[in-house]
């Protein structure tokens, strides 16, 4: 398959982290849940996770999970920078070596750190999807990035709100 075929298939997250969201880890859960069944229903199998905290690694987590009983599915990190995530609290570093393990590709953005490697990582991620999955608040950021981004890309978001 080219590219543009293999696109149609992969579905990318974007969101914010734990400390900018106003509903619990439980119900942030429960609707990327929803929203990667539709998204398993469109034909989207392979899905992309930026691998920060919060959104990205709770979506990473929800596909590994269906992977179990789906063995069609696939999970790619994209990692804006080697060593990304390994600076964090020990419950959210555990659990990024977690889902890197059982990644089927982990892919590094930029060699090492810099501000714009988060944004060519996003950038990347909605490069290589044919839909977004955001978990947004208004709030400027990243996530509003991505979001503009992929409209400008003319990539379709289903966009959670909080």
């Amino acid at each position: 398959m080219h590219e543009q075929e293999l696109r149609q298939h992969r579905c990318c997250f974007t969101g914010h982290r734990p400390e900018k969201l106003n509903i619990s880890e439980e119900q942030l859960c429960v609707r990327l849940g929803l929203e990667i069944d539709r998204a398993i229903e469109d034909g989207f199998t392979t899905f992309i996770s930026g691998m920060a905290k919060g959104v990205d690694i709770c979506s990473a987590e929800l596909v590994l999970k269906r992977r179990v009983s789906d063995d069609r599915l696939k999970l790619i990190c994209a990692l804006p920078y080697e060593n990304f995530g390994l600076h964090w609290s020990a419950s959210w570093t555990s659990r990024y070596v977690e889902v890197i393990r059982h990644a089927d590709l982990v892919r590094c953005i930029s060699q090492e750190f810099s501000y714009s490697a988060y944004q060519r990582r996003n950038e990347w991620m909605v490069d290589h999807s044919g839909r977004v999955i955001a978990v947004y608040t208004g709030e400027r950021g990243g996530t509003r990035n991505t979001i503009a981004y992929a409209k400008q890309q003319h990539i379709p978001c289903v966009v959670i709100t909080p």
